[in-house]
């Protein structure tokens, strides 16, 4: 890149003018850009922490804290409440707490994506959004998201098949029991196995979780203590499901962080999102992707609120960090 100054490839903007173009860049989330274009250290420190909000980083969310000392406290805290833990005593808890902050911030970022028609990105967040989301749903009765050391006692007590690996009376592929099996000991795991066991197969015990409240017609005792609340969990499980499978979903598959090389347009995303608004409003639950909006995609927040049974919103992190920016820079 150019120096906005008219300086070498490579150099700092501070020449006349660059202070609005460089606030214009903040305002479209060029945090990156900016972070190689200022030589103000609390800019640059603002800019390494709204990057990694944008990339979804969320191992590093808590990393970025300590080198990020300028970073407003109340930023901070709202984006630990994203932050993965990465050992299994980590305090606090962060996503494995609460997912729905999480997906706040995702709601953001896909719309922030979009409209700069990063659509690679766009694809990959929505694939995120559709690994956990059966995870939102069991939020509402396990009281946190899917934690593995605080899974029920049930998972584990007599008459649960949960975890196990081979029982043909349960409803999970093979990769979905292993992952439930590896769930029920995890705790205990050091480090370097927590960490493997949630790059690995976290998403798959999300997964199996919804077949439980939603697929499974032999129930055990891993459901049993739901009582009254399994039946509407199971809706809202059956509808993470569907747009887990859905066309929108697919099209990470022609992307590059799929199996392709092709990137879908917004065109393409807009009609996959149309077919699937079509497919999950044949359910309560899933009608709420019907709802029209302002958002990129209509309905995707309603949806998210449904499956989550509390509303949730785009979260405003990114715009936040941006307009701490903007009023760091020079005039």
């Amino acid at each position: 890149m150019s120096d906005l100054a008219g300086g070498p490839a490579g150099g700092r903007a501070d020449g006349p003018g660059c202070g609005a173009i460089l606030a214009a860049l903040a305002r479209r989330y060029a945090f990156g850009d900016l972070a190689e274009l200022v030589d103000d250290d609390r800019v640059r420190a603002l800019c390494v922490f709204g990057q990694r909000l944008l990339d979804l980083d969320a191992e590093d969310f808590g990393a970025a804290v300590p080198r990020a000392s300028a970073v407003p406290r109340d930023l901070v805290a709202r984006a630990a409440a994203c932050h993965v833990p990465q050992t299994a005593r980590e305090r606090p808890r962060g996503a494995l707490a609460s997912l729905r902050p999480v997906y706040a911030l995702l709601l953001e970022v896909i719309e922030a994506r979009w409209r700069r028609r990063e659509m690679s990105a766009v694809i990959s967040a929505l694939h995120i959004a559709a690994e956990y989301l059966p995870l939102l749903a069991w939020e509402t009765v396990l009281g946190h998201a899917g934690d593995p050391a605080r899974w029920p006692a049930g998972f584990a007590g007599p008459g649960s098949r949960f975890g196990a690996v081979g029982d043909r009376e349960c409803a999970h592929n093979r990769s979905q029991q292993s992952a439930a099996e590896r769930t029920l000991r995890v705790a205990a795991e050091p480090p370097p196995g927590w960490r493997a066991y949630l790059d690995r197969q976290h998403s798959h015990v999300a997964h199996a979780l919804a077949v439980c409240a939603g697929v499974c017609r032999r129930p055990c005792a891993a459901v049993a203590w739901l009582g009254d609340s399994r039946a509407s969990l199971g809706e809202r499980c059956r509808v993470a499901l569907s747009f887990g499978d859905s066309a929108l979903v697919r099209l990470r598959h022609a992307a590059p962080v799929g199996h392709g090389f092709g990137v879908p347009s917004p065109e393409e995303v807009l009609e996959a999102w149309a077919h699937t608004r079509e497919v999950l409003s044949r359910t309560r639950v899933g009608r709420a992707a019907a709802t029209e909006d302002s958002y990129p995609l209509p309905g995707l927040p309603a949806l998210v609120s449904a499956v989550a049974a509390t509303p949730i919103v785009p979260s405003t992190l990114l715009a936040d960090v941006a307009g701490h920016i903007a009023a760091a820079l020079p005039a």
